[in-house]
C-alpha cells in the first residue's frame, strides 16, 4: 500500500476533499492548470519540467475513499529514435485512481491485503502526483518518431536522411574486398626483381 508522504496542501499536486464529506456519491470538479513536476516521462521522451499540464479531474466520494478519474494534458518533448531531431508529442493520458481512507487501509492491511497499487489518503489530502506520472509514463511513445517514415540517420556519415533523399556512399561488396587491395598493390614478385 502505497503510504502518503506527509503532503503540502499549497502545492498544486494536492487536491482537498473536504468538501466531500465522506458522503458517497458526492462530487467536485477541479480544473487547474499546474507545472509539472520533474522527470515526468521515459529517458527518451517526457513533460519538461515546470511546462503546463491541465488537469481536468472529477473527484468523487466512495465507500472506500476517494476516486479521482479524468484527464491529464500537455506536451511531450524528445528526441526521434531513429534520426535524434526534436519530437514533440500531445499527451492526453486518461487518469482513475482510488485514494482509500486510512482506516480502510489500515483493515485492509490486518486482513492480509496489503497492495502496493493502493494509494491511500492523508487525511484529506490527496498526492495527485504519483497517479499522474502513472497515467503520463503509460502513454508516451516507447520510440518517439519526428515522422512515422523517418529514414533515420546513414550508418557510415551520420548525416540525416530526411534533409537528403538521395545521399549515398560509394561501396564495394565486401566479396570483392581483397581483389581490390590487390589491383593497387605492387607484385612480390616485382619485390624479388629489384632486390
Amino acid at each position: 500500500m502505497s503510504r502518503p508522504v506527509h503532503l503540502d496542501p499549497r502545492s498544486p499536486l494536492v487536491l482537498e476533499t473536504l468538501e466531500l464529506g465522506r458522503r458517497p456519491g458526492s462530487t467536485r470538479t477541479v480544473t487547474r492548470t499546474v507545472p509539472a513536476p520533474a522527470d515526468l516521462g521515459t529517458a527518451v521522451i517526457g513533460i519538461p519540467e515546470g511546462s503546463d499540464l491541465e488537469l481536468d479531474l472529477r473527484l468523487e466520494a466512495v465507500m472506500e475513499g476517494v476516486l479521482v478519474t479524468g484527464s491529464v494534458r500537455g506536451r511531450a518533448v524528445g528526441e526521434c529514435a531513429r534520426c535524434l531531431t526534436e519530437v514533440v508529442d500531445e499527451v492526453d493520458a486518461p487518469l482513475q485512481e482510488l485514494y482509500v481512507y486510512p482506516e480502510r487501509a489500515a483493515a485492509a492491511v490486518e486482513a492480509g491485503d496489503d497492495d502496493e497499487d493502493v494509494r491511500e489518503l492523508e487525511g484529506d489530502l490527496v498526492g495527485l502526483e504519483p497517479a499522474l506520472r502513472d497515467a503520463v509514463v503509460t502513454v508516451l511513445p516507447f520510440r518517439p518518431l519526428c515522422t512515422p517514415d523517418c529514414p533515420g540517420l546513414c550508418v557510415e556519415c551520420g548525416a540525416r536522411l530526411a534533409d537528403d533523399p538521395d545521399h549515398a556512399h560509394e561501396t564495394t561488396d565486401p566479396r570483392w574486398a581483397a581483389l581490390q587491395g590487390l589491383l593497387g598493390a605492387p607484385s612480390t614478385h616485382d619485390d624479388e626483381r629489384e632486390g
